[in-house]
């Protein structure tokens, strides 16, 4: 259920209506705002709490007093703290030290969806020989939309058979309308579509050369684990939650590049290398797909959470 715009009143007739037993919490901050004022309603009805940070209660967040206030107050009500990645688990030991004993991990899974067509390069008015960049992702601040469009058109410059489709809501409006109005502009090489359906992913992600991710903060990107699977080469900032979907543990070979957020230029190199490159483009993604063939399916994740939540309701 999303938590997004509710009220508290809403909220509160929500949870009367369903009764749950269990209350699994997506993001610390966004929505234990929320809940945390309806303390009194935890203790009448039982609740139990687990909760899941994203990247952004860990890396931004946490950065800012009033919220790493609520976070603190999240985990210290939850029974379990559910991550997805070792460096999750590395952040919450750092920065909540009081909490590691209540958190584990449970590896992401993955699946594709459904099996709907979708034609990526068509959509993005791409030729057969241009080099198509694909972006999924909401467009908001944090996943730095506007950023990699302004990046990209550098890059253009240079190349000008590259092309960059966006995919995604606007899911903040002033962020959205600033991004709409430059994009306009760039219709050359850049086009901007309303979300895909999930049922149509694998077939949008088969159209793409390169899948990028432009993200501030990450916990564990869908979007990378999909390139992977789809063994589309990936580049990403060079950020916490990036570091190993992107790079791989010791024994493989990594599924894309990274680029400093902080320096264009070294994403324009990046970019330029993979569109340069076929080959590279070609290796990055088949060790890509090698890393997701070692991920567990989603009954192992779905056994990890169902273990997670039959240990809370007999604590």
């Amino acid at each position: 259920m999303a938590t997004e715009n509710l009220s508290i009143l809403e909220l509160r007739q929500i949870l009367s209506h369903f009764k749950p037993i269990i209350i699994h919490l997506h993001h610390a901050f966004r929505t234990g705002e929320l809940l945390i004022r309806l303390t009194t309603e935890w203790t009448n009805n039982g609740w139990n709490l687990v909760a899941s940070p994203g990247g952004t209660d860990l890396y931004l967040d946490t950065r800012e007093e009033d919220r790493r206030k609520i976070i603190t107050l999240v985990f210290d009500k939850a029974k379990s703290i559910i991550t997805q990645s070792k460096e999750m688990m590395q952040s919450i030991q750092e920065s909540y030290p009081g909490f590691q004993d209540k958190t584990i991990m449970i590896p992401k899974s993955f699946c594709w969806m459904g099996e709907q067509e979708f034609a990526l390069r068509g959509a993005s008015n791409c030729g057969p020989e241009d080099i198509l960049f694909f972006f999924p992702a909401g467009i908001r601040p944090v996943k730095g939309n506007l950023e990699a469009l302004r990046s990209l058109e550098k890059v253009y410059r240079l190349r000008s058979s590259i092309r960059v489709v966006f995919a995604g809501p606007a899911l903040d409006r002033e962020y959205a309308t600033k991004f709409e109005q430059e994009i306009k502009h760039l219709q050359t090489f850049a086009r901007w579509l309303t979300p895909i359906p999930f049922q149509a992913m694998r077939s949008a992600y088969d159209g793409a050369d390169v899948i990028l991710n432009f993200s501030f903060s990450e916990g564990f990107s869908n979007v990378l684990l999909e390139a992977k699977a789809a063994g589309k080469p990936i580049l990403a900032s060079n950020i916490p939650g990036n570091k190993t979907p992107v790079l791989g543990d010791q024994k493989g070979s990594p599924a894309g590049l990274l680029f400093d957020l902080h320096s264009q230029e070294h994403f324009i190199q990046q970019a330029l290398c993979l569109i340069d490159d076929r080959e590279l483009r070609k290796n990055l993604g088949q060790a890509g797909k090698k890393q997701t063939a070692r991920l567990p399916g989603p009954e192992e994740e779905a056994r990890g959470l169902f273990q997670t939540y039959e240990k809370v309701l007999n604590s």
